[in-house]
């Protein structure tokens, strides 16, 4: 699967911005996705997963209750809502999917990843 992240910007703090990542092939439905960010100098980290189904998500603790993941299967795509942005929010934002047929998501051991797109986010 060939994953393309978009969406991401400069917005000031407290602005809201809308990732999104959309899969090649026709089989997005059987992957589990997730978004990862890595900032300047800092290492790669989780930020939200989901199952392939969309009925179950996970936030890591940094952007529970600001961000939110979704999924729409119809339309190959998987979306990271981020509200009440930080400054420490700013990184280059990164999706991520990995074959599930549990229906569970992941934290981790991801297999394909897009390119990145980069928010900044300005005090």
């Amino acid at each position: 699967v060939q994953l393309q992240a978009s969406g991401g910007g400069l917005v000031q703090a407290g602005g809201s911005l809308r990732l999104s990542c959309a899969a090649s092939g026709r089989t997005f439905s059987t992957y589990a996705m997730g978004w990862f960010r890595q900032a300047p100098g800092k290492e790669r980290e989780f930020v939200a997963g989901i199952n392939y189904s969309g009925g179950r998500t996970y936030h890591a603790d940094s952007v529970k209750g600001r961000f939110t993941i979704s999924r729409d299967n119809a339309k190959n795509t998987v979306y990271l809502q981020m509200n009440s942005l930080k400054p420490e929010d700013t990184a280059v934002y990164y999706c991520a999917a990995r074959w599930d047929n549990s229906g569970t998501y992941y934290i981790y051991n991801y297999n394909y990843w897009g390119q990145g797109t980069q928010v900044t986010v300005s005090s």
